[in-house]
């Protein structure tokens, strides 16, 4: 890694997501989300070797984030900022980490997901270059059936 990348991860208070740190993000994720995932979810990411991270503030978890990655493109899998801290660029800032995490693997497109409600997610993800290519029909549980997914990708 060079100089920028380390700057970015120890600036930003980014860290590898730890087992011990799966309480703390569940809470965060029943606060932001209707259908949160399981604690199960979390673990069989960090053991499958996804790029799991997580961001903290004066020892606070405010947010995470978990990518899959292969040779030729990644897929941002969840993204979530707890309540209090969001709409402070922490998105932003974990979002940009994977971005360079995915450059410096030559990946050539990072690919996610977003309700289609979401529209604060989708403003950033745009904001940061992301173009929706699809849309996935009812792919969401929602409190009333089924919601909608924004596909969306980010060429590199």
């Amino acid at each position: 890694m060079n100089d920028s990348y380390d700057t970015l991860q120890r600036i930003a208070g980014i860290r590898k997501m730890h087992y011990s740190d799966i309480d703390r993000i569940i809470l965060v994720e029943r606060e932001i989300f209707l259908f949160p995932w399981s604690p199960g979810n979390f673990a069989d990411s960090i053991k499958a070797g996804y790029v799991c991270q997580v961001l903290e503030q004066d020892n606070t978890l405010t947010g995470y984030g978990i990518m899959m990655v292969s040779p030729e493109e990644a897929h941002i899998l969840t993204l979530g900022i707890a309540t209090y801290w969001q709409k402070k660029g922490l998105g932003k800032r974990l979002l940009q980490y994977f971005i360079e995490y995915a450059k410096k693997r030559e990946v050539k497109s990072i690919f996610l997901d977003v309700r289609e409600s979401n529209h604060g997610a989708a403003q950033l993800y745009k904001r940061m270059g992301f173009h929706q290519i699809a849309t996935r029909k009812g792919y969401y549980p929602a409190m009333c059936g089924r919601e909608d997914a924004l596909v969306m990708q980010l060429e590199l």
